[in-house]
């Protein structure tokens, strides 16, 4: 697959350079939990080749990463039982894209919780994350 730039983070997690919680992956996608979440579980969904946002990210990576975005959802909905999901994509830095790979936030939605949109991106728990990102594995209970 065609590779990005070499200071894109996520060009470097798709390539082992970088650490992350992958989650799911697939001959075009590649899912990994958001180091900065919104709520328990908030993942991300890249397209293995390079594309800096919305508007240059070919149609078949397009589709093929909201594909696995649903495909991460139904996992998330069975695994983690969230309420809901926001799907989002930033396109831009006045809608706040901070990473230019294109990518989808899965952003599992409780009743309870307390995230207004958009959010302020604070480090996460890495345990907390590292451990959702086994139950999302297959690894652990719901």
């Amino acid at each position: 697959m065609a590779g990005g730039p070499t200071d894109c983070l996520f060009c470097g997690i798709l390539a082992g350079d970088v650490p992350g919680q992958v989650v799911d992956s697939d001959q075009h996608t590649v899912a990994f939990m958001d180091i900065n979440p919104a709520t328990r579980g908030h993942a991300l969904v890249v397209p293995r080749n390079h594309s800096t946002d919305l508007m240059d990210v070919s149609d078949d990576d397009l589709s093929h990463t909201m594909l696995a975005a649903r495909r991460l959802s139904r996992r998330m909905r069975d695994v983690l039982k969230p309420d809901g999901f926001n799907i989002l994509n930033s396109c831009g830095p006045a809608a706040w894209q901070t990473i230019f790979h294109f990518h989808v936030h899965v952003i599992p939605r409780y009743s309870d919780d307390p995230l207004k949109l958009p959010w302020v991106p604070g480090p996460g728990d890495a345990d907390e994350i590292a451990a959702v990102a086994d139950q999302l594995r297959g690894g652990g209970d719901g």
